[in-house]
């Protein structure tokens, strides 16, 4: 499939900055598309741990959502945690898999959490629950996120996925190199 010939991207979430960051970086390249996000489980826990399983997540709603919609293109986008021995750090990955059933997968997002929201995500919130309590407000994964608080807005969540589903299409963008 020639990236330019989509016309209907599935975005495994309704999350509007996951919808947002997937426009951003396919819209260019296949002007013809439309993009509907769309509410698919990730059949992983609420807040993964571990590269594995939020890259397990990402591609089960890249595919759920593609198949959903019945869309040429789906992608999904999952962010998780992972302990490492100076603390627990975030981890975000993109997945894109088209009807043909080739697929990508693009990840990094990794920045050390405070000892305060780690804290919280091992006794079992959600890492946009911490970080809601951490800067008293609510909702913060749909705006600036983790990444985007903890950089002092320095880097915003929707630009930091915005490379991850650019890591996940590239065998769309240079189908040479993805026999």
């Amino acid at each position: 499939m020639r990236i330019d010939s989509v016309r209907l991207v599935a975005v495994g979430s309704t999350n509007p900055v996951k919808i947002a960051a997937v426009r951003a970086v396919l819209g260019p390249l296949a002007p013809h598309a439309v993009f509907e996000g769309v509410g698919v489980a990730s059949n992983v826990a609420d807040q993964p741990f571990g590269d594995e399983d939020t890259i397990r997540g990402a591609r089960t709603r890249a595919e759920a959502a593609r198949v959903a919609l019945d869309a040429d293109l789906g992608v999904g986008i999952e962010g998780g945690c992972v302990e490492t021995t100076d603390g627990m750090r975030t981890c975000a990955w993109a997945a894109a898999v088209d009807r043909d059933g080739v697929h990508g997968t693009g990840g990094s997002l990794a920045m050390p959490l405070p000892a305060s929201v780690a804290r919280d995500i091992r006794a079992g919130a959600e890492l946009g629950h911490a970080m809601d309590a951490l800067v008293q407000q609510h909702n913060t994964k749909h705006g600036a996120g983790a990444v985007g608080i903890l950089t002092g807005g320095l880097v915003d969540r929707q630009r930091a996925y915005e490379v991850l589903v650019t890591y996940a299409v590239a065998p769309w963008l240079t189908p040479e190199y993805w026999p």
